[in-house]
């Protein structure tokens, strides 16, 4: 549930995380309360990829990660006429249960944040916000990985991996979306 530093968003963390009771599946947040609380001012453009099957391995090449879907959502926020970022949603299993991310990307291709949407596993398994922290940042490199650029969660190593999957299929995903629009 990991939102960029900021006080404005620390009340409300404090806030759910005083509602959240130990071991039970919660739903955090909807697409569209996301987005307006993280952007009130900018215009949400929800852009549709039919992915090709030579895109598909491309992204699972360079992800190292299934892709489980060849309709890829993209949301660019967009303020002034400046994107913000791209915001994309990955669910996928963590343990036997599913979880969804909200994974922002820049312009310049770093991941901007990571939001926990939904955690279905028990919420012992689900990392700190301070966890989710050390994902902004990364780029798609060799380096970005459980245990080399992303601390591991004693407790939580399913959530680690399949969260640290998560961001490497998004940018992958990303990359592979500009490449192809590029001229």
């Amino acid at each position: 549930m990991f939102f960029p530093p900021s006080r404005t968003y620390g009340a409300v963390l404090l806030l759910l995380g005083c509602l959240v009771t130990p071991g039970v599946a919660r739903t955090f947040f909807q697409q569209e309360e996301v987005f307006q609380k993280l952007f009130p001012d900018a215009a949400v453009e929800r852009v549709t990829h039919y992915l090709t099957p030579e895109q598909e391995q491309e992204i699972e090449k360079r992800s190292g990660s299934k892709l489980r879907a060849s309709i890829i959502y993209a949301y660019r926020l967009i303020q002034n006429g400046e994107l913000l970022e791209t915001a994309y949603f990955d669910q996928h299993r963590v343990r036997t249960l599913p979880e969804t991310l909200m994974v922002g990307v820049s312009p310049e291709g770093q991941i901007t944040r990571v939001v926990v949407m939904a955690f279905n596993e028990p919420l012992d398994y689900m990392p700190r916000d301070r966890w989710y922290a050390q994902f902004v940042g990364k780029r798609l490199e060799k380096e970005f990985r459980l245990k080399r650029q992303i601390d591991g969660v004693t407790g939580a190593t399913l959530t680690a991996r399949s969260t640290t999957e998560a961001g490497r299929r998004v940018l992958a995903i990303h990359e592979v979306l500009l490449q192809e629009s590029a001229p």
